[in-house]
């Protein structure tokens, strides 16, 4: 059972908190929670593993125990990575508060062979199933399933949720995408969400032999990204998890400023909170 490093008084301030428009919390990794001023409560990719050490070896603390969640409204899953889809982090969550998780059908597939509904009182009904194209309404947040490009995963997804306080886009571990100038067009995005890392020696998933890898953005293909989707604010995440691919995203002041987007950085850290 995953414990959390902090306690539960993170998860009590994200529960507790009553927001005038939209909160977005940081989880590290790629997780975030989104929260309006009616109480409509959205995890998106929230992963609370150790990795796999040696291969994958979590650099941050354990933010909350998910077994501490009381209020969820929805979990959606980008792809079905184990950062992104795993049961010990979000099936608690749907055991506690009846939320239903939405993910593409490769993410679902992940959850069915964990066993969610064995393991954990998770009901199959509370398992949906989203596209490229689809529109979810989640209390007075409408999410809409996007493209995203992923080599390696198998069927990711980005999505953009609207409100009336403002317009969040996750892009999961997308890299930069042939329909980014097509969503900046059609959305008016206020704060952006894009995977941000290096490259580092990861230990080879089958021989354990150090490899070259890169999982995601590097400096100029974030701020590629973040410009065909013409973000006002350019939230990087993912930078801080895995040892060996963490990274400073400081950095990428000296990239965007001669770019007309992303028009601010937005730097969190792993508990912090951004406003729409």
């Amino acid at each position: 059972m995953i414990q959390s490093d902090w306690g539960d008084w993170f998860i009590q301030q994200i529960e507790d908190a009553n927001p005038d428009g939209v909160a977005v919390w940081y989880l590290g990794c790629n997780g975030f929670v989104l929260k309006d001023s009616e109480g409509t409560t959205i995890y998106i990719d929230p992963y609370l593993g150790l990795g796999n050490p040696p291969r994958t070896v979590r650099m941050i603390p354990v933010p909350f125990t998910p077994g501490d969640v009381e209020t969820a409204d929805a979990v959606l899953a980008t792809h079905e990575h184990t950062d992104h889809v795993d049961g010990p982090s979000q099936a608690p969550i749907l055991e506690n508060t009846g939320a239903t998780f939405y993910g593409a059908d490769d993410s679902l597939a992940v959850a069915r062979e964990e066993n969610w509904t064995d393991e954990w009182d998770v009901d199959g009904d509370q398992f949906a199933e989203v596209s490229e194209g689809d529109t979810l309404e989640i209390g007075a947040f409408t999410v809409h399933v996007e493209e995203a490009y992923d080599p390696d995963a198998t069927h990711p997804v980005s999505y953009v949720v609207e409100h009336e306080a403002g317009t969040v886009f996750h892009g999961g571990d997308t890299k930069p995408s042939d329909e980014f100038a097509r969503i900046g067009d059609e959305y008016d995005i206020d704060l952006g969400i894009l995977a941000f890392g290096t490259v580092g020696m990861i230990p080879d998933k089958e021989t354990l032999e150090p490899k070259r890898t890169r999982w995601y953005n590097d400096e100029n293909q974030i701020v590629e990204a973040a410009d065909d989707l013409a973000l006002e604010r350019l939230l990087p995440s993912h930078w801080d998890m895995w040892r060996g691919l963490t990274s400073d995203p400081k950095v990428l002041h000296h990239h965007a400023k001669s770019f007309e987007h992303p028009r601010e950085l937005e730097l969190v850290e792993i508990g912090d909170r951004v406003e729409l």
